[in-house]
């Protein structure tokens, strides 16, 4: 259940699902042999193809060897997981149907469908926006910058929920970082039986971390800012005389 305040600057479904694709790990593929786990086994091309490196004894090698041609043979499933942990880690999955074409020790994957589902649904994303988009800049690192922002400074994270809705923060026990992405921060809310998210906007997309560090020392400004109203009225006025 989400909180009212709106995702603004977001990246298209078709970004956020080749953000998906560039950070995963895993992969689950599910096949006419059955279902098989990947770790560190993939990889992505510039157009979004993913090629997979399976052992020889693998059921996806009978199973894209034996599937009839031009039908769709497998389906490839992303989990989005939050680096820190909160309720509810799975912040999107990203399902790639489609056929294996078997390769020298690899198998590429064909799609012929590619669904994004948010929290705020399922969106099916057209072939060419998904193959033409570019993952987020901050998608590889976003792990690293959100689990150190988490972890060593909880005062930054106390300090933006001043830009957050009063009405919004009723009730929260915890306050993380969910995500990060080039438009903007997002915030988990966590009350007792609940939790919501909050977004963060921020002022102009930031292109790499130097970027993010520039549009979070901006964020922090705002909310000093907004907590301390009469102060910075009182800076203002000694500065018109």
């Amino acid at each position: 259940m989400g909180d009212s305040q709106t995702w603004t600057a977001a990246p298209s479904a078709a970004e956020h699902a080749r953000s998906v694709l560039a950070a995963s790990w895993s992969c689950a593929v599910t096949a006419e042999g059955g279902r098989e786990e990947f770790v560190g086994a993939h990889s992505v091309t510039a157009d979004g193809r993913v090629t997979l490196a399976v052992p020889e004894d693998s059921t996806l090698l009978t199973a894209a060897i034996c599937a009839p041609r031009g039908e769709p043979s497998a389906v490839l499933e992303f989990a989005d997981v939050a680096p820190v942990p909160v309720r509810s880690r799975i912040r999107a999955r990203l399902w790639i149907a489609g056929r294996f074409v078997p390769g020298d020790g690899r198998l590429e994957f064909e799609a012929t469908r590619v669904v994004l589902r948010r929290p705020s649904g399922a969106v099916v994303v057209d072939l060419d926006e998904f193959a033409a988009a570019a993952p987020d800049p901050l998608a590889t690192a976003e792990a690293g910058l959100l689990t150190h922002l988490a972890d060593c400074h909880p005062d930054a994270i106390e300090r933006l929920t001043r830009l957050v809705d009063h009405g919004s923060l009723h009730g929260a026990v915890r306050v993380q970082p969910l995500a990060v992405d080039r438009h903007g921060l997002t915030l988990r809310i966590e009350r007792a039986r609940a939790h919501g998210d909050v977004r963060l906007p921020f002022h102009a997309p930031a292109d790499d971390v130097a970027g993010l560090t520039e549009r979070m020392h901006v964020l922090l400004t705002q909310a000093s800012a907004a907590a301390c109203p009469r102060a910075l009225q009182r800076q203002r006025t000694d500065g018109d005389g």
